[in-house]
């Protein structure tokens, strides 16, 4: 099957410094191709891997689970740490969880975790009944495209199949268990107005993980999809500021909190 214009995966050579971005469910490495421009133009080695199921159609999804999507950017860290001396990882809600847990299972080998609206859980009544409705209801509409920025599109599903959802759920409990295992340095961005995933997620990770180096900051201006919504450039900025002074050596003690 075709990948859509745009849901194309995202690889660019640069120094020995790596950042791996994962991209959301049901969306596409196109949700952070201005992202990781933007750090390849900085001259940073970046990979946006797409994770199987995404970016050609829903039915697609349907027939695949977290241990796909996980094994993907599992193999892309994997690749990046034989280029690189030091890698980064990243990305969008349940992107943001896959770094996290990459950042859980893989210790030293990821200097940093960058977190754009990460999801800790699948929310609503229905998410309850998901073991049981996944097998009579194949589909529910899609959650992509939340965005407060006028003309900007997502390239994503228009539908959520709830076999992959019933696996995201899976996975998120799973992740939720392995939080405290994240000592890496953390800079978590959510959104004010996120109508996908509530500030209650992001509560919930920074209360778990073991980071003492944490940095919150809230984007006001944006939807779920912040990475090309109005606070795009400050992601920008704040990852850069974040990569580089850890990639520099400089060092940070404790927690902080900012907007």
């Amino acid at each position: 099957m075709p990948v859509l214009p745009g849901a194309e995966p995202y690889r660019h050579e640069g120094t020995e410094i790596g950042v791996l971005l994962c991209h959301g469910f049901t969306g596409s490495p196109q949700s952070l191709r201005p992202w990781a421009e933007h750090l390849a133009a900085r001259g940073y080695t970046v990979s946006v891997p797409l994770l199987p199921g995404h970016g050609t159609r829903w039915e697609d999804l349907r027939i695949t689970g977290w241990q796909d999507w996980y094994a993907e950017v599992d193999r892309e860290l994997r690749a990046l740490r034989d280029r690189c001396s030091r890698v980064f990882t990243g990305g969008l809600s349940l992107g943001g969880a896959l770094a996290l847990r990459l950042a859980a299972r893989h210790g030293r080998d990821v200097a940093g975790v960058v977190a754009v609206n990460p999801a800790n859980r699948v929310h609503g009544l229905a998410a309850r009944t998901l073991p049981v409705t996944r097998h009579l209801v194949r589909t529910v509409p899609g959650i992509a495209g939340d965005l407060a920025k006028e003309g900007a599109v997502e390239v994503g599903y228009d539908r959520v199949p709830l076999h992959a959802a019933h696996s995201l759920r899976s996975f998120l409990r799973l992740v939720d268990g392995e939080l405290p295992q994240v000592t890496q340095p953390l800079l978590l961005l959510r959104s004010g107005q996120d109508r996908v995933v509530p500030a209650a997620d992001s509560a919930r990770i920074l209360s778990r993980v073991s980071s003492t180096d944490v940095t919150e900051i809230a984007l006001e201006q944006s939807r779920h999809v912040a990475t090309l919504d109005h606070d795009a450039d400050r992601i920008h900025e704040e990852s850069l500021a974040f990569i580089g002074r850890l990639a520099t050596g400089a060092g940070k003690e404790g927690t902080t909190a900012r907007g």
